[in-house]
Parts: structure tokens; C-alpha cells; sequence
């Protein structure tokens, strides 16, 4: 079980088995809702995506490089192979 689904499980678990148990989902959705609007944490999280943006463009460089070169060394094999035992 990952670490995310245990929060998850224990933060459902406490949500249905507290006393109060609407009332304090309702005190926990406000303060997240409070800190999700707050502008610093807007801002964080927008750097955050667009290092992500970044990153996904470079890796996706490298990707499209590597395939290139594997594909490349993958047809001369084919190459060599058929020049060496022609099919009859």
C-alpha cells in the first residue's frame, strides 16, 4: 500500500469515526479550502507546474533522441543480419 492510499484510508478512517464527524469534516474542508486560495501557496504552486512544464519538454528531448538512436542501431542489426544470411 502506498503512503498516499494510507493517509487516504487514514484520513477517511478519522472523517467516519470521529464523534463529531460531519461537523469536523466540514472545520477540515474550510481550512483547506483557506490555505488552497492563500496567495503564496497559489504561487508555489504555479512555479511548481511550470518547473514541471519544463522539465517534461527536456525529458521529452532526451526520449525522442534515445528512440532515435536505439531505432538507428536496431535497423543497421536488421541490415547486417539479412546481408549476412539472405533469406532464400
Amino acid at each position: 500500500m502506498s503512503k498516499l492510499s494510507l493517509l487516504a484510508a487514514a484520513g477517511v478512517g478519522y472523517v467516519l469515526g470521529a464523534r463529531a464527524g460531519r461537523e469536523r469534516y466540514e472545520q477540515i474542508k474550510v481550512q483547506a479550502q483557506k490555505v488552497a486560495r492563500n496567495p503564496k501557496v497559489q504561487d508555489a504552486a504555479q512555479r511548481a507546474q511550470d518547473v514541471a512544464a519544463e522539465q517534461a519538454a527536456v525529458a521529452a528531448g532526451v526520449v525522442k533522441d534515445k528512440v532515435s538512436d536505439v531505432a538507428s542501431t536496431a535497423a543497421d542489426k536488421v541490415r547486417k543480419e539479412t546481408s549476412i544470411n539472405p533469406a532464400p
